[in-house]
């Protein structure tokens, strides 16, 4: 097996994942974003990146390739990762994670975030697929929740909650747990 560290964040929409993420890769870790890979393939397909379309571009493809679809879509920017401690920024289901595993050694950080906060955040990111309003975001959860998002953040080696934290303390946190894992 590979010696690289795949660290794995997982985390409600919101709750800090891409924040930490973009503050690691300053440290020389490589990123790879599960969202983008479903954007990406909506670009392939000409459909606007709405919540709603990538919700049913995820859907589909788990429903066609099985709830790792979206790791097997990443695997190879995995593998051909060339630092040590690899990023993938925001795992959905244990499945996903099983799919990881088959790379390097898996550890997984959940990022914790009240609804409110969450929201707060997703406002001030305004991403084309962020939710316009509270309902939205509830929608969204429900769907991350159907997919499995519960169990890969229930079942974390380590959590981090971000509901009080400034950003240069949430991806200090993070570092710090990398930095242990290492």
């Amino acid at each position: 097996m590979s010696k690289k560290l795949i660290v794995c964040l997982v985390g409600m929409p919101g709750a800090g994942k891409s924040t930490i993420a973009s503050g690691l890769a300053t440290l020389g870790h490589d990123i790879i974003n599960m969202g983008d890979a479903i954007r990406a393939e909506a670009g392939r397909r000409r459909v606007k990146p709405t919540s709603k379309n990538l919700g049913i571009i995820m859907m589909e493809m788990r429903s066609q390739y099985g709830p790792g679809a979206v790791a097997y879509l990443i695997k190879p920017q995995v593998m051909r990762a060339r630092s040590d401690v690899i990023i993938v920024d925001g795992v959905r289901s244990t499945d996903e994670i099983k799919v990881l595993r088959e790379c390097g050694v898996v550890r997984v950080l959940a990022i914790h975030a009240s609804q409110d906060k969450r929201f707060v955040f997703l406002k001030k990111r305004r991403r084309s697929d962020d939710p316009e309003n509270l309902q939205m975001l509830q929608d969204r959860d429900r769907r991350e929740m159907g997919v499995g998002i519960s169990d890969p953040i229930a079942l974390a080696d380590e959590s981090i909650s971000n509901n009080s934290l400034n950003k240069d303390a949430l991806i200090s946190a993070a570092a710090e747990t990398i930095q242990r894992w290492k």
